[in-house]
């Protein structure tokens, strides 16, 4: 559970297109944090859910080779 920010983290074990992505429980995109090449290394991404209602959302990053889907719990 977060409220309103919440801290998302990855690491890339090589140079690699990164698209994470937050969405609703009905499939709607609300937010897109990452979309761009990064280099291999940790990465930290703040999502600010300020304007949004409470509710699971989930999260999605996807790279040529990898892809993971995660829930989040806000609680305003």
């Amino acid at each position: 559970p977060f409220n309103p920010t919440t801290i998302i983290s990855y690491s890339l074990p090589e140079a690699a297109s990164v698209s994470l992505k937050v969405f609703d429980v009905l499939g709607r995109e609300v937010q897109t944090l990452v979309n761009d090449v990064k280099n291999a290394g940790t990465y930290t991404v703040e999502f600010n859910a300020n304007n949004l209602p409470s509710g699971v959302y989930i999260y999605r990053i996807e790279t040529p080779n990898y892809s993971s889907v995660k829930k989040m719990l806000l609680i305003k």
